[in-house]
């Protein structure tokens, strides 16, 4: 076994993963795993930069961390950030400021690379199993962008769109700094228009049709998982490998888009920092399954972040 620690910085939360892991037969075990809201993508498709709060947020993420991966004795880490800190004119000042707290400088991975690592981190756990056909069709959706991968036991193709559920959020339900409650039917539908240009573009180089098991990671898949399963919390053990069908995810996008911050909030398992954001999540996934002609999606608590652990093994 070896000792090692991942960081994945998306555009909406910091995550870390202390595990211990073998290559050799495939086995990671998990000594801590945290995800903490930061919202580092916070005006980026606007403004084009990071914001000073934003930054300040996930500064003191990295601090708590540092402690962390100390305490564990971690032999090695690596921090991987994806469309926020990809897409900001002043993502230098992301890449000092993290190397100072953590002794590495962050990877501003590219979206293929990153699609890499969730392919790897949702399917190597499944090998071997004979309920869920190939290929696979690996789905992450993140804060600023969602990722496509297809592929068997290796990936065949892969691609980013940028249709994530912050960059949607704030693209068309945000004015004047305030998100609509709840978004207009018209709102909606340009969320809807977004998604399937993407999608569109998406297939250009994924075969996404092709795809026998429809695999979901990330927070509004997870969400939506604990939402159809009446969770009183929020619980990763009960959500992962879950699946949810078609239409079950179709209800709760139509309860989600047509409900208040104040009801969205009170669901038992919504985290705080996606009771706004949560809507254009469950859109996107309704649209994949939709596109497809998916029956179900099977959802999976093991993500980017997994793959990128095996990575530093």
């Amino acid at each position: 076994m070896t000792r090692v620690a991942a960081i994945d910085c998306g555009t909406n939360s910091i995550r870390l993963l202390v595990a211990d892991v073998d290559p050799k037969t495939g086995e990671l075990v998990d000594l801590d795993r945290r995800m903490t809201i930061v919202r580092l993508g916070q005006g980026v498709d606007r403004t084009g930069r990071l914001a000073p709060d934003a930054l300040e947020r996930t500064f003191a993420a990295c601090r708590e961390y540092a402690t962390i991966v100390k305490d564990h004795g971690a032999e090695r880490l690596r921090f991987v950030a994806t469309s926020a800190s990809r897409d900001a004119e002043n993502r230098d000042e992301f890449v000092r400021g993290v190397l100072d707290i953590l002794g590495v400088e962050p990877e501003v991975i590219s979206g293929d690379q990153e699609a890499e690592f969730s392919f790897t981190g949702a399917t190597k756990e499944l090998t071997g199993r004979d309920d869920l056909a190939k290929p696979y069709l690996v789905v992450d959706i993140g804060g600023g962008s969602t990722e496509f991968v297809v592929g068997e036991d290796h990936v065949r193709a892969a691609r980013s769109v940028d249709i994530g559920c912050v960059r949607m959020t704030e693209r068309h339900l945000v004015h004047d700094g305030v998100v609509s409650d709840p978004p207009t039917p018209e709102q909606v539908e340009a969320i809807r228009a977004d998604i399937e240009a993407a999608l569109d573009l998406a297939e250009e180089t994924v075969p996404l049709r092709e795809a026998r098991t429809l695999v979901g990671l990330a927070g509004s898949v997870t969400t939506i998982s604990a939402i159809a399963l009446d969770l009183p919390e929020y619980d990763s053990e009960a959500i992962h490998h879950s699946r949810v069908s078609y239409d079950r995810v179709r209800e709760i996008t139509e309860r989600l888009l047509s409900s208040t911050h104040a009801e969205r909030a009170a669901i038992p398992s919504m985290h705080p920092g996606r009771v706004d954001v949560i809507g254009a999540g469950a859109l996107v996934l309704l649209s994949v399954m939709e596109r497809i002609g998916a029956d179900e999606v099977v959802v999976s608590e093991h993500d980017i972040l997994d793959g990128i652990a095996w990575s530093v093994a």
